[in-house]
């Protein structure tokens, strides 16, 4: 009885899964695969690492960041110099009330990660030209990912 619903259910969602949709295509016409990430807005360990998180941009402690942010974390679009880090790089840009601002922002889930602000992965998304931040699950943790500004066209 088992392996005939097994069967059933995986032969419904070859079908579901292999019948053409019309919405979500690009402007080129080709299809663009709907965003499945999932909604942690709720989730308990999220809250507490975007309240740590909170804290630690509030206070600029660069410690504390330090340890929340992946190992390829994400600030700028170019190549930064040799000796420039994200906290040197908001320091002398004055990007810190920028983050800030945004760590008091609604999360939303978009592409794989959890973002602020909102706009970012509504319609709207592609027009959004201000800074964006993202986190993201590594290895069962949450990680910091970026802070960016938009993406520079062509990119």
């Amino acid at each position: 009885m088992k392996f005939r619903s097994l069967t059933f259910l995986l032969a419904v969602s070859l079908c579901v899964g292999g019948c053409p949709d019309s919405t979500n295509k690009t402007a080129q016409g080709k299809k663009k695969k709907p965003d499945t990430t999932k909604n942690q807005s709720n989730d308990v360990t999220f809250q507490g690492f975007v309240g740590q998180l909170r804290i630690a941009v509030q206070r600029r402690d660069k410690s504390m960041l330090s340890q929340m942010m992946a190992e390829d974390f994400g600030y700028r679009w170019d190549n930064p110099a040799p000796d420039e880090d994200a906290f040197a790089y908001w320091d002398k840009n004055n990007l810190w009330p920028e983050l800030a601002a945004l760590m008091n922002e609604r999360w939303v889930p978009h592409e794989g990660y959890m973002v602020v602000p909102p706009q970012l992965a509504m319609g709207s998304g592609a027009e959004y030209q201000g800074y964006r931040a993202g986190v993201q699950q590594v290895n069962g943790s949450w990680k910091f990912s970026y802070f960016v500004s938009a993406p520079p066209p062509g990119h």
